[in-house]
């Protein structure tokens, strides 16, 4: 198993599009998910591989190139692998998947790792977690899964999976079943020790909306946010940053357990504290940038 990703903003590029390749890579986000799958039609597909081949080897990357290729049950799976890994791709997103289907990726990987001389375990993984209804079974299974880096989830797909008509109720919330869609990703992530990352907005002209999404997705537990535009990227950066405020409350939640070394409790501004704040106040300072 790989380590935790550090990844704020991860915004999607089509990879038919040399012009938003381009675009988002020069934008502030912490990694760039080059798109195989829904940002490509079917008649793109396979001008896309060769475009996002091209680009892993000759672009200049100013932050981790993530490739999302196709589900591993469609016939652009493999094809997608066989073009992109040479070109050393940071890391795979997996869409559609179940926990095997991420072994049997783990597999193809060390396969092309080892016929194009690149080292062995070194393209890392993120599984999109919840877009059948078989893999909805399987969320608290990650443990241990190799490469795995992150799990998401996405709401559009799963609504088509269960055969809903929307996946959203009269207020603009999420219906019940995608909110425990997203308790459960959330849950298996810290399971499996990886980072929960949180799914898209979709309306990326509404920066107001998207950073109340953020903002609560963070006091959840998420530690990064998809994103489909550039514009909502110093939106999520900053929802996924603490605060000032945050940092100089967690320093003294810090401070005063270290001056009162074997305490399980210790008072702090009227309020009695222990070791989940103390965990909790590391976490904040974790994320410091």
């Amino acid at each position: 198993m790989t380590d935790p990703l550090a990844a704020r903003s991860l915004l999607f590029a089509p990879g038919d599009s040399e012009r938003k390749l381009a675009k988002a890579g020069a934008s502030e986000a912490d990694l760039v998910l080059l798109d195989l799958e829904d940002a490509v039609a079917e008649a793109n597909k396979p001008a896309a591989r060769a475009l996002v081949a091209e680009h892993l080897k000759t672009a200049a990357r100013a932050q981790p190139q993530w490739v999302r290729i196709n589900p591993l049950d469609t016939p652009h799976a493999l094809l997608d692998l066989a073009a992109i890994v040479p070109g050393a791709p940071d890391g795979i997103m997996l869409p559609k998947a179940t926990r095997a289907e991420a072994e049997l990726l783990h597999h193809y990987l060390t396969a092309l790792e080892a016929a194009h001389g690149l080292p062995p375990g070194g393209i890392r993984t993120i599984v999109v977690a919840t877009e059948t209804a078989p893999a909805i079974f399987g969320l608290g299974d990650y443990a241990g899964c190799p490469r795995l880096a992150a799990l998401t989830w996405g709401a559009e797909d799963s609504a088509t999976a269960l055969g809903a008509t929307h996946n959203r109720d009269e207020t603009g919330e999420y219906d019940f079943p995608y909110q425990v869609f997203r308790a459960l990703a959330l849950a298996g992530a810290a399971a499996a020790a990886v980072t929960p990352i949180e799914t898209i907005h979709g309306d990326f002209r509404d920066l107001d909306g998207l950073e109340k999404v953020a903002t609560k997705a963070r006091r959840a537990g998420f530690r990064g946010m998809l994103a489909i535009h550039p514009d909502q990227v110093p939106v999520i950066n900053r929802a996924f940053s603490p605060s000032p405020a945050e940092i100089e409350r967690a320093e003294r939640i810090v401070a005063a357990f270290a001056a009162s070394p074997g305490a399980g409790t210790i008072g702090l501004d009227g309020e009695m504290l222990d070791m989940p704040h103390l965990k909790r106040a590391r976490a904040v300072l974790a994320m410091r940038r």
